[in-house]
């Protein structure tokens, strides 16, 4: 079950940075972060704190609420 909820994040983290025309590598120069971090949340591998939860909502422009309205199916 905890795969299945962080590769669904990771999904729909890829998406809503995709959408905003970031590269892996512009969003994490924004946030502060590495860009292999960010890999690594989109591929599901990475179970993200809510302090980076914080800097990639500000990174992207987005209320850090909007980053858990994802769906994931079990």
């Amino acid at each position: 079950m905890e795969d299945l909820i962080l590769v669904s994040f990771g999904t729909y983290f890829k998406n809503l940075r995709v959408s905003k025309g970031l590269s892996q590598e512009q969003l994490a120069l924004k946030a502060d972060l590495d860009r292999t971090y960010i890999s690594g949340i989109e591929r599901g591998k990475r179970n993200v704190s809510l302090i980076n939860i914080v800097k990639l909502a500000e990174a992207l422009e987005l209320p850090p609420k909007q980053l858990l309205d994802f769906k994931f199916k079990e």
